[in-house]
């Protein structure tokens, strides 16, 4: 069973909490490399979600690297391990490359970068 908490009265997205709890159970290691995880339709009854909105959870997660999807047998945590560290480091060094060739020094790069975080 995977429990999850999802506050309908957030501003946060229903699917987008849901995204964030399988992400934040796979890094604390309650969900681990090929760890099987519930059907859309099976999940959404239990959370009392929409299946769409279970299934865009799943697909951003697909997309992320989080999950993995195998036909017929279902959807499973990647066996990447934890791979929104690698798409995090990514996305860090394509921002470096961008700060580089505009010519930005790092305090002023790191500066973006506190103002995105404090959104």
């Amino acid at each position: 069973m995977l429990d999850i908490p999802v506050d309908h009265h957030s501003t946060v997205p229903p699917y987008e909490q849901l995204r964030q709890g399988i992400i934040a159970r796979v890094r604390s290691g309650e969900l681990t490399a090929g760890t099987k995880i519930p059907t859309v339709r099976a999940l959404a009854a239990q959370l009392g979600l929409a299946p769409n909105t279970v299934a865009r959870a799943y697909r951003e997660l697909e997309q992320d690297g989080v999950l993995e999807t195998r036909g017929r047998l279902g959807s499973f945590i990647a066996s990447s391990g934890d791979p929104t560290r690698d798409v995090a480091g990514r996305a860090a060094t394509e921002y470096v490359t961008v700060v580089r060739r505009l010519g930005l020094d790092d305090d002023t790069a790191l500066g973006y970068i506190r103002a995105a975080l404090n959104e």
